[in-house]
């Protein structure tokens, strides 16, 4: 497993036929069709692959059940195992479309609407199918032959791949899609060219091909050729290569939160010294951790970019650090508005004490414990709800929460509150009809939450809570952090 100690993402994805249409799996009766114009939780599929031959393919519906086709090319999607009617190869075409193929039957998939079949002996364009990740697009970038991280190299003007731990905002990519292919986007906002620069418009240059081969991704340009890192810092842009090899090949990871804390004498948390300490007053690498939260407990562990976790020494509550996240101090975060307070595993808060030392020792929270925590590898916002992305209305300045595609917010840190703000230039609100709204022109404050591992949610100035309401509008009435008013970010 790479250093920073996750799994790479499940590949879930959507399948977009020639007329433009997602593959459906619906609940009643298994069905399947080719009818829905967006992307949502009926129209997700996940990639599995056979454990004994690499080139076959199962498609697992939302339901937990795989697509299937018998020897008339009727198709279904009620099959709960992986049995020989459910195996399928993909033939993947230069346009980066694929063609399905029944690795039974040597028939293919294609259709439209409710008019769905596996039994063209040849493809045709009824027969393929677009791909359209249905992951959030933030992600860390792998490199599988260097087990190494992606991340923007300012200095050289380039995405170098040479991270053992994919540490800071730089190290944060985001997927564009566009027409049917990917655009790789720096935190600054600018895009990978096929030469390695990178570019503040998309173009021909910019977009990529998706490919899966053994689990893992590929990028295929505009010309046939793969990113791939390349020489002694990893540069990454695209070689020689029209078949992708070892080289080629990437993990997509989940981004865990960064976050630097300001204790309340002023000061940053910092390991400068052999144990915590508020005792700083700049921002750096030292003073940053990221923050892993169990998906159980939804308790915290903090771990530098060194890669030591915080830990306590058990007599006197000290805070220090541990190599082993075997030893490390799982800490609940109560969050209080725009101020957290730690509780760490001996049930005492974590305090401040004079000369800046860390200790958890109290059994209240007072001034000395309370904590502001900013995270800081987010300046794209990126929000996916239970429904869909985030996204502006096409007719008004409110906000719509059930979309398939999403618009990139930027999130402005200001004294434990954050600003989120539009293309635009123009500010999230909350309306006197409990509406969010983006076109505010001075910026209001909102509280950032992190809940779970990989979902926050945000509280508006009232203390009530973003949600998505039936009917896909972001609204700021939420009574508390319920599936609604949680998000992938």
């Amino acid at each position: 497993m790479p250093s920073n100690g996750n799994r790479p993402l499940k590949l879930q994805f959507g399948l977009i036929n020639h007329e433009g249409r997602y593959l459906t799996a619906e609940t009643f009766g298994f069905k399947v069709n080719a009818s829905a114009p967006s992307l949502k939780k009926k129209q997700m599929w996940t990639l599995e692959q056979d454990s004994q031959d690499a080139q076959v393919v199962y498609l697992r519906s939302h339901l937990g059940r795989y697509l299937a086709s018998d020897k008339d090319g009727i198709v279904s999607c009620e099959a709960d195992g992986h049995n020989s009617d459910c195996r399928f190869l993909i033939v993947a075409q230069s346009d980066g479309r694929w063609a399905l193929q029944s690795e039974q039957y040597l028939r293919f998939f294609g259709g439209s609407r409710d008019y769905l079949s596996c039994f063209a002996q040849a493809v045709t364009d009824a027969e393929l199918w677009a791909v359209h990740l249905a992951l959030h697009p933030q992600a860390n970038l792998l490199s599988v032959a260097r087990k190494r991280y992606a991340h923007l190299s300012m200095e050289d003007g380039e995405i170098a791949v040479d991270l053992n731990i994919p540490w800071g905002v730089a190290a944060l990519l985001t997927l564009v899609y566009l027409d049917g292919k990917y655009c790789l986007k720096t935190c600054d906002g600018r895009f990978l060219g096929n030469d390695g620069k990178l570019l503040t418009q998309s173009g021909r240059v910019t977009a990529y091909t998706l490919e899966f081969k053994c689990g893992k991704l590929a990028f295929k340009d505009c010309e046939g050729k793969y990113l791939s890192p390349m020489g002694p810092t990893g540069t990454l842009r695209s070689g020689r290569c029209s078949k992708p090899g070892k080289d080629e090949l990437f993990d997509l990871e989940e981004s865990h939160p960064q976050v630097v804390l300001i204790a309340a004498n002023g000061r940053y948390v910092s390991i400068r010294q052999v144990s915590l300490a508020a005792n700083q007053e700049d921002e750096t690498d030292t003073e940053t951790f990221q923050m892993e939260i169990d998906r159980d407990t939804k308790k915290s562990t903090f771990r530098s970019s060194q890669g030591n976790y915080w830990a306590l020494v058990a007599h006197g509550g000290w805070c220090i650090l541990s190599h082993s996240l075997f030893f490390s101090s799982p800490t609940s975060v109560k969050w209080l508005g725009h101020k957290v307070a730690l509780k760490a595993n001996n049930g005492k808060y974590i305090c401040t004490k004079k000369n800046g030392q860390l200790l958890a020792v109290s059994d209240s929270i007072g001034e000395d414990e309370l904590l502001t925590l900013k995270l800081i590898n987010r300046p794209m916002l990126i929000l996916r709800g239970e429904n869909g992305f985030i996204c502006r209305h096409r007719n008004s300045s409110t906000l719509d929460a059930s979309r398939s595609v999403y618009d990139i917010f930027s999130l402005e840190f200001s004294g434990g509150a954050y600003h989120i703000k539009g293309a635009d230039g123009r500010f999230w609100y909350v309306n006197g009809a409990g509406l969010v709204c983006s076109d505010g022109e001075a910026p209001e404050a909102f509280s950032l939450e992190l809940l779970e591992r990989g979902r926050l949610a945000i509280r508006a100035k009232s203390g009530k809570y973003l949600r998505g309401d039936q009917g896909g509008t972001l609204k700021g009435d939420g009574p508390g952090p319920s599936s609604s008013a949680l998000w992938e970010y």
